[in-house]
Order: C-alpha cells, then structure tokens, then sequence
C-alpha cells in the first residue's frame, strides 16, 4: 500500500476508534460524562480526558508496532476492552465513583484519569 494511503487508512481508523472508545466508555460509566462537564465539572472531565489520552497511547502503540491495519485494528480493540476492564477493576475497588465524580471532587476524578493514563501506558508497551 503506498505511504499516503497506509496513512490515511490509519488515520481514519485512530479517528473511528477513538469516538467508539468515546462512546463506549461514556455507556459504561453511571453518570454523564459530556453534561456534567458542559456543566463545568472538573472531576468528570479529568476522569474522561485520562481515559482518552490512556487509549490514545495504546492505539499510537498499535500503529508504531504493527505491519498493516487489520494488526493495529484488532490491538486496538483489545486495547480498548483491556481499557474498560481497568475501569470497571478500579470503580468496583474505589467505590462511590459516580458520587466522586458528580460531586466534581477533582481529587477523584484526578485519580481515575491518572489510573487510566497509566493502565493506557502500560498497555501500549506491551503492544510492543
């Protein structure tokens, strides 16, 4: 495939990918995520803009260490399952995340976004 199309196919799918993920974890999260922080919700824009820089590593992981998209398509999406389940592992151990978050404790959604960053961080290195 010559480069500018390689890079466009890539493009369009990082792109695709990150509004599924969007969407997905915007689901599976008990609170809304787009009001609250229309709303000006520190907490909960903290929390979702860790988890999209976290899947963000892991999809620039799969591009960098993969031969062609359907490779980085299925690390992706692997990527994104292993994202969700770090999630819902640390909002079962935490507890009262949706309170946290609604609440705009900061602190909290500080910490959620910063978990996903690192469970994103460890799952692009292991892309590798």
């Amino acid at each position: 495939m010559n480069a500018i199309l390689n890079y466009l196919v890539h493009l369009a799918l990082a792109a695709l990918l990150l509004v599924v993920f969007f969407k997905a974890y915007t689901w599976l999260t008990p609170y809304d995520e787009v009001k609250l922080i229309r709303q000006g919700n520190h907490a909960a824009a903290l929390s979702l803009g860790g988890a999209m820089l976290g899947f963000s590593m892991t999809i620039a992981s799969s591009i960098l260490h993969t031969n062609n998209w359907q490779q980085f398509l299925a690390w992706a999406v692997g990527a994104m399952v292993v994202q969700a389940l770090g999630y819902a592992v640390t909002t079962h151990c935490l507890k009262m995340a949706q309170d946290q978050i609604e609440a705009d404790n900061s602190a909290f959604g500080g910490l959620l976004g910063t978990i996903s960053l690192s469970i994103g961080g460890i799952n692009a290195a292991c892309i590798s």
